[in-house]
C-alpha cells in the first residue's frame, strides 16, 4: 500500500485536511481546469492510486463524495464522468415557460449587446476580481413565442471568456453555459440566486414592455466552477405580475 504522506501532485491543498479530502479538492481542480470534461471517463481509481501515491482506498473515497455532491457520475461498465451540471429549469421556477400548447420551452436569447469594459466596483468585488480589470458586459432579452420573459445583465472575467468578443452574437445560442464550456473552456459548476423587488428603469422598461417604474423581479446570480471560482454575475428583471414561486417539497 502507498505511504499515505508521500502525496505527489496535490497542489495548494491544505495539509491539516484529511487526505480524502485533499485529493477532493485536487479532483475539483483537475475539472476547473479542463483536464477533466464531461462526456470523457475520469482516469481509473488504479491510474488514479499511481499518479498521486495513495492508498485506492483514499481514492475511492474522495470519488464517492463527489459522486454522492453531484459533480461526479458513475456509469456501470463505461466508468465515472464528470455530471455536467443542469440550469434550464432555474427560470422556470420563477416565471411560466410554457407555449400555447403548454409544453415547456426554453425562452429565445436576443442578444442586445456584448463589450469589454472596466469593471465597476460591485463587479470587481462580487467577481474577485483585482482593480483595473476588464469584464465582458452582455444585455440580452429573453422572449416566450415573442413575449418579452426577461431583461438581463451579465458580467464575466474578460481574461476566461476573451473568445466570446469574437463571436457573432447570432452563434452564441439561447442557453450560454454550453457556449461558455464549448468556446471558452469554462464549466459553471454552482450558482447562488437572491430574489428582490425593484422597478423598471427606461431601458426595462422599454425591452419588456411596460411602463417605468412598473414592479419587476429582480433575480441575482452567482455562477462559479468546480474550484469555486466567480465566473458569472448575473442580473434578470421580470415582469412582478407574471411572476410565481415553485418549490418541490419531499
Amino acid at each position: 500500500m502507498p505511504h499515505e504522506r508521500s502525496v505527489r501532485g496535490i497542489s495548494g491543498s491544505d495539509s491539516r485536511l484529511p487526505l480524502y479530502q485533499r485529493l477532493r479538492d485536487e479532483f475539483l481542480l483537475q475539472i476547473a481546469e479542463g483536464r477533466w470534461v464531461p462526456g470523457i471517463p475520469i482516469p481509473t481509481e488504479a491510474e488514479m492510486t499511481r499518479e498521486y501515491s495513495v492508498a485506492i482506498g483514499t481514492v475511492r473515497k474522495a470519488i464517492d463524495t463527489l459522486v454522492q455532491d453531484g459533480i461526479l457520475d458513475r456509469q456501470q461498465g463505461r466508468g465515472t464522468f464528470v455530471r455536467r451540471p443542469e440550469f434550464t429549469r432555474s427560470l422556470s421556477r420563477f416565471f411560466r415557460q410554457v407555449d400555447q400548447q403548454g409544453n415547456v420551452r426554453i425562452p429565445e436569447s436576443d442578444i442586445l449587446s456584448l463589450e469589454s469594459e472596466p469593471a465597476s466596483q460591485h463587479v470587481r468585488q462580487t467577481l474577485a476580481l483585482g482593480e483595473g480589470t476588464r469584464v465582458i458586459h452582455l444585455e440580452r432579452v429573453r422572449r416566450m413565442e415573442g413575449k418579452p420573459l426577461s431583461h438581463e445583465r451579465i458580467w464575466l472575467p474578460q481574461t476566461r471568456f476573451a473568445t466570446l468578443l469574437d463571436t457573432p452574437k447570432d452563434a452564441l445560442g439561447d442557453l450560454l453555459y454550453p457556449t461558455y464550456e464549448t468556446l471558452c473552456g469554462q464549466l459553471i459548476a454552482h450558482a447562488q440566486e437572491t430574489l428582490s423587488v425593484g422597478t423598471a428603469d427606461a431601458l426595462t422598461s422599454a425591452l419588456l414592455g411596460i411602463a417605468v417604474e412598473t414592479p419587476v423581479v429582480v433575480i441575482d446570480r452567482l455562477a462559479t466552477g468546480f474550484d469555486g471560482t466567480p465566473l458569472e454575475l448575473r442580473r434578470s428583471y421580470g415582469i412582478a405580475s407574471d411572476f410565481r414561486y415553485q418549490i418541490d417539497i419531499a
